[in-house]
């Protein structure tokens, strides 16, 4: 059988499991689950190996998955799990870093159901949810009333509160409002024996009257009376007296405050799901200050930054943080989305963010600018930025929360991994904490960026250690050993600050606390969870930090022969697939910019294999061995299925998880010597079919817009019955071009890509095209072969024909690739593939790369500086305008000159912030995706489209795009060119 320390995964068909010594029918357990939940109970190979895995260095195997639909859901759970003695876990968000959310037992998903805002009372100023709700949603829901909810961590637009709750969350806004613990008001909480209780304030009277009622209540609330009385002078002295105390457990709630009364639910608050399930929480709203200004203050490096953490707390702001320049770098060098935002910091190569709130404009300026009159009286005064344009003050703090994506898989660099990421001490210590910490990695070689909430003491920092080797991992230990005493010992702060104990840090417990203490949180556990079935192994009788390890001495991954190259990740589609850190930003509802894609899937389904993290987390479960079935399993195959390739992953993923190409890649392998779908052929060769079709476009249409055979034809290919099938153009953008007269002759060249789209269905795109560029005084060339970048290939994997129409492209081409020639390319999915795919194809090929620096979009085109030198400007045209950016060119492109170039027609312009349409080339023709393909529509686009006004422009340069809104409202869209022309 397994063993913990090696993390193998357990058999599904095994009838039995060992567990702590215990025999688990796990057959007999699925089919009670089965049997008595309503909601998703999920034991096949597939849904354990998703739940392997969380944010952490982390992976134990679960037994199963739960996904509850209702609070009587969990309860039989409980009670199944209690007849077969199975241990449990509970999960939301699934963003632990500690390895808090992973265990060999019953994982209890709570994010996809059980997400309700039950209650929100401004007058209380309180808000009553369930654990699946995400932060933001009441962020949200309490603006209205000017309240927010205080502890507010990076993950903040997916995390959930039962895992805020559960981890003892803090973030930015924890200066103003405190960690989770200080806004936790009452709890509804499920022991794994079955007893419900409805815990929050009580004083001693109340406690009294508890114990006299009897029953299992009055024995709990006997139990924690003992142990406050028997520790409570040892919490009082041992407990660091610090703003970021998060590891081991909130006895310090148990002792009665100023007022005498004491809170039972803060108690649990931070205890990672080892004592009870939480069924429901209030939480406190706090004010929400409604007019902001941000100071940003540079210095010469994080240190000395650090060294006037105590000046700026003088003046009291709602948020105080700190980054390095490190940060600065690495976004610089991933090419970050927040990369355009680095401007907006002053000079200097360390800084501090410090936030101030007030009712008014003058309330919010006065703070800010009474420390900015003190700093600039200092011997050395720092740079100083002061925002106070909200939309600019977002993009500085979302510079700063890039953080943790930004440190990982840095180019060039070695690869940084968590587990020492949220140390914390007193905040007057921090700059001598730092340069201790520094020197203790230069000892270990090792290297990290340092940022965080500095302004309460807390590090984060992602560091370079070897979790792969026997030598790597002995010396990880023993850098723990001494960064433990370091942090604990010598300067009285916290191993954790913010993401709690897990398995990384609660071997550690007795430096900061002492045996006494520690043997405290075992009782203080074993009174709500005598049996350890509640994620046993973590916190109290913990794992070693070096077990479980998702890596680990035995991580000898295959390297597969692949057609992609993986050239940022040193040519290893194993580096690719360890590429997530499981942050779980792709768990957004929404977006966060006009930018923002990923994951549309996930958007419509709420299910974890739906999200680009779970896509890759099973690759790397199959790199390794643990899905049986390598490139033909199942599990993979359907969790890839629902992914609409937009690319969204690449472009919004803070590590860059290109979900798109490792489809691509599986699915070439996975149908290798096999025939494909029938949707395959007809929609992947599209190129082919249309080319066929322009010799006879009236015939053909005859066949795909008359009703009946239409059917007849969509039912052959495995297209919907719902969606209309495009008419062919009467004559392709091609034959039109060379029957015109040349224009510009001895003007400079211009390639014009005649995409297969644009010229077979659309041409009066193309046309306008040609159009505004000859206007420019460029003569527009369009190659007379037949060539095709393949972009539908990709879909289904067909990368062997797809490198051959690259290489023709290549070869065709040659002489204008040579001369530089601009390329521009309409559509935008067909762009992506030259800036794309194609380098990843051929990374070595000097031609590849120089094709993917010549093409651009036409809006690349008209604000380059070879227009801009022209003196062209586009004609006025005075309106509003809403734009669709093509997730590709979102993704990949991004979509700036885009917006100037609407802008500069006099245009008011809104791109919305609605992620992918949906439609996504095939993918919303098939049969069995038209209703995700659908509701991803719905989301944002299709309601603001069908609510804008009849004169306002609705400009979409995709293809799929303008089909989509086409089909699903009533209104068209124009391309770019269209508009321009």
């Amino acid at each position: 059988m397994p063993t913990a320390t090696t993390g193998e995964p357990l058999i599904a068909s095994s009838r039995l499991v060992r567990h702590a010594s215990t025999a688990i029918d796990v057959r007999g357990l699925w089919a009670e689950l089965r049997r008595s939940v309503e909601g998703e109970v999920r034991f096949d190979d597939g849904a354990r190996a998703l739940y392997a895995h969380d944010a952490s260095n982390y992976r134990q195997v679960p037994l199963g998955v739960v996904i509850p639909r209702s609070k009587d859901d969990v309860v039989a759970t409980f009670s199944a799990c209690r007849s077969f003695g199975a241990p449990i876990v509970s999960r939301a968000g699934g963003t632990g870093l500690c390895g808090q959310t992973t265990n060999a037992a019953v994982v209890v998903d709570w994010s996809r159901y059980l997400n309700r805002i039950l209650d929100l009372d401004p007058e209380r100023r309180t808000a009553r949810v369930e654990p699946g709700v995400i932060c933001d949603e009441v962020v949200h829901a309490a603006r209205p009333f000017g309240l927010t909810y205080g502890p507010r961590p990076a993950t903040h637009d997916h995390c959930c509160f039962g895992g805020m709750l559960a981890n003892n969350s803090c973030g930015i806004y924890a200066q103003m409002a405190g960690k989770a613990v200080d806004n936790t008001e009452e709890m509804e909480v499920l022991l794994y024996d079955g007893t419900q209780m409805r815990l929050g304030w009580m004083d001693e009277d109340s406690l009294r009257a508890a114990i006299e009622r009897g029953g299992r209540h009055a024995a709990i609330y006997a139990k924690l009376q003992r142990l406050r009385a028997k520790y409570g002078d040892l919490v009082r002295a041992r407990y660091p007296k610090i703003p970021r105390r998060v590891s081991g457990y909130n006895l310090d709630s148990l002792l009665p405050g100023d007022d005498g009364r004491f809170n039972v639910a803060r108690a649990l608050v931070g205890s990672e799901g080892t004592c009870v399930a939480m069924l429901e929480m209030t939480v406190r709203l706090v004010p929400d200050p409604p007019r902001r200004v941000l100071v940003v203050l540079g210095y010469a490096d994080v240190y000395r930054a650090a060294d006037h953490i105590m000046d700026v707390l003088a003046f009291k702001p709602i948020g105080l943080e700190a980054m390095d320049a490190r940060i600065y770098e690495h976004v610089r060098t991933k090419h970050d989305p927040h990369e355009k935002f680095l401007g907006l910091l002053p000079p200097g190569l360390g800084w501090l963010f410090a936030e101030f709130g007030g009712e008014t404009d003058g309330e919010a300026r006065e703070r800010a600018e009474a420390l900015v009159a003190k700093v600039s009286k200092a011997a050395r005064p720092p740079s100083v930025k002061v925002v106070t344009d909200m939309a600019a003050q977002h993009h500085v703090w979302l510079v700063r929360e890039s953080g943790l994506g930004a440190t990982a898989f840095v180019p060039g660099e070695s690869d940084t991994w968590e587990g020492w990421e949220d140390s914390a001490v007193a905040p007057e210590h921090v700059g001598a904490y730092l340069r201790d910490l520094r020197s203790l990695w230069d000892k270990y070689r090792y290297d990290s960026a340092m940022y965080g909430h500095f302004g309460m003491g807390c590090i984060h920092c992602r560091v370079s250690f070897d979790l792969t080797s026997v030598h790597g991992i002995a010396q990880w230990r023993r850098y723990m050993e001494e960064a433990t005493d370091l942090v604990a010992v010598k300067y009285g702060g916290s191993i954790s600050g913010e993401h709690g104990d897990g398995q990384s840090k609660a071997e550690f417990l007795g430096k900061m606390f002492g045996p006494e203490l520690v043997g405290a949180f075992r009782e203080f556990k074993s009174i709500w969870d005598p049996d350890s079935k509640m994620n046993p192994g973590k916190v109290v009788d913990p794992y070693r930090v070096d077990e479980n390890l998702r890596l680990g001495p035995d991580y000898a991954p295959k390297e597969l022969e692949t057609y992609f190259k993986y050239p940022d990740d040193r040519g290893s589609f194993a580096h690719a697939t360890l590429r997530c850190v499981g942050i779980g930003k792709c768990r957004r509802l929404t977006g966060d910019g006009d930018q923002d894609t990923m994951c549309p899937s996930f958007m419509v389904t709420r299910e974890e294999e739906h999200s680009t993290r779970g896509r890759a987390h099973l690759l790397f479960e199959m790199q390794r061995g643990a899905v049986k079935n390598g490139w033909r399993d199942k599990h993979v195959k359907e969790a890839l299925d629902l992914c609409l390739s937009c690319k969204g992953c690449k472009g919004d993923c803070p590590v860059n998880v290109d979900v798109a190409t490792y489809k691509a890649e599986f699915l070439a392998h996975y149908w290798k010597g096999r025939l494909r779908p029938r949707s395959a052929y007809a929609f992947g060769l599209i190129d082919q079919w249309a080319r066929l079709a322009s010799s006879a476009p009236g015939l053909v249409n005859l066949v795909t817009q008359s009703p009946v055979l239409s059917a007849i034809a969509k039912v052959a290919v495995g297209a919907s019955l719902r969606r209309p099938i495009p008419p062919f153009a009467a004559r392709t953008f091609q034959r039109w071009f060379a029957a015109r007269s040349p224009k510009n002759e001895g003007g400079e060249r211009v390639i014009l890509w005649a995409d297969t789209f644009n010229n077979h269905f659309t041409p009066e795109v193309a046309a306008a095209a040609t159009s505004v560029i000859e206007d420019i005084g460029f003569r527009v060339v369009v190659p007379r072969d037949h060539l095709c970048c393949g972009r539908p290939l990709y879909d289904y994997g067909m990368l062997g024909l797809a490198k051959r129409y690259l290489e023709r492209v290549l070869h065709v081409l040659r002489d204008e690739i040579r001369a530089r020639t601009p390329i521009i390319v309409l559509e935008p999915s067909c762009a992506s593939v030259f800036r794309d795919e194609l380098r990843s194809l051929f990374p070595e090929r000097g031609d590849a790369r120089m094709l993917g620096e010549q093409v651009m979009t036409l809006s690349e085109f008209l604000t380059s500086g070879r227009v801009r030198a022209r003196g062209w400007s586009p004609s006025r045209l005075h309106g509003k305008a809403i734009v669709q950016g093509h997730c590709h060119h979102k993704a990949i492109m991004k979509l700036d000159p885009e917006r100037r170039v609407l802008e500069q027609m006099g245009l008011e312009v809104e791109v919305l912030e609605s992620g992918c349409c949906g439609m996504a080339g095939s993918f919303g023709y098939e049969k069995d995706k038209v209703s995700v393909s659908l509701a991803a529509g719905e989301r944002v686009l299709l309601p603001r489209v069908r609510g804008a006004d009849t004169t306002t422009l609705v400009v979409a340069n995709g293809f799929s795009c303008r089909t989509q809104i086409e089909y699903a409202t009533e209104r068209g869209a124009l391309h770019l060119a269209e508009v321009l022309a």
